[in-house]
């Protein structure tokens, strides 16, 4: 193909390929966060799932509090193991704002880095647009210098000015779609939390 992308991205302008470097750090950075969230989120629902068995049918809170350390990823068997053995509560309410203090630190542990995603999706558009107005900018400078408005003056500038579009956008849908995905499984992991420290109460508490 004569005039392929990567021939294109080859001639393209300073400027354009700077804009470009810049679409590739955000993807790159982006699809790392969302195979480790990928891997983060199906491991935490498992071993929810595994403690929340082991929760129901164990009886003695020290069998429970010594199988939490099996599972590090899991934000329930993380609460249950800071609040029981800090035990530096004496009421209801101070248990309460001490399970509220940790499923804060849990709930942050799961959105960490969405805000990364968000970022790419709302500003590489931009980016890529910026890209956009340069290639179309040196399209016209193309045309001012050959004296010529014909297909073969213009054609670089606007190739480089879609592509950059193109690049701003497989850039931002990604990031976007999964930044939705992931704060929606954070959320229900979060309500998970909160129905899980109500309960967390009165076991805790009678112990």
């Amino acid at each position: 193909m004569e005039h392929s992308v990567i021939q294109i991205i080859l001639q393209a302008g300073y400027v354009v390929k700077g804009v470009l470097l810049i679409l590739l750090f955000f993807s790159i950075v982006s699809w790392t966060i969302i195979f480790q969230k990928w891997r983060h989120f199906s491991k935490a629902d498992k071993e929810n799932d595994t403690f929340l068995r082991i929760y129901s049918s164990t009886n003695n809170p020290k069998d429970l509090l010594s199988s939490t350390k099996k599972y590090p990823i899991s934000p329930l068997s993380n609460l249950f193991r800071q609040v029981f053995s800090e035990k530096a509560y004496t009421e209801r309410d101070e248990l309460k704002r001490m399970l509220r203090r940790y499923s804060l630190l849990e709930s942050a542990r799961l959105e960490r880095y969405l805000n990364f995603l968000a970022t790419t999706g709302s500003t590489t558009p931009f980016i890529g647009l910026f890209g956009t107005v340069w290639g179309i900018m040196a399209a016209f400078r193309g045309i001012g210098a050959a004296g010529s408005a014909s297909l073969a003056v213009v054609a670089p500038g606007i190739a480089e000015a879609l592509i950059a579009t193109a690049i701003g956008l497989l850039a931002a849908i990604p990031a976007v779609i999964a930044y939705n995905y992931y704060l929606s499984r954070a959320n229900r992991m979060i309500i998970d939390m909160e129905d899980f420290s109500e309960e967390l109460v009165d076991y805790i508490l009678r112990q």
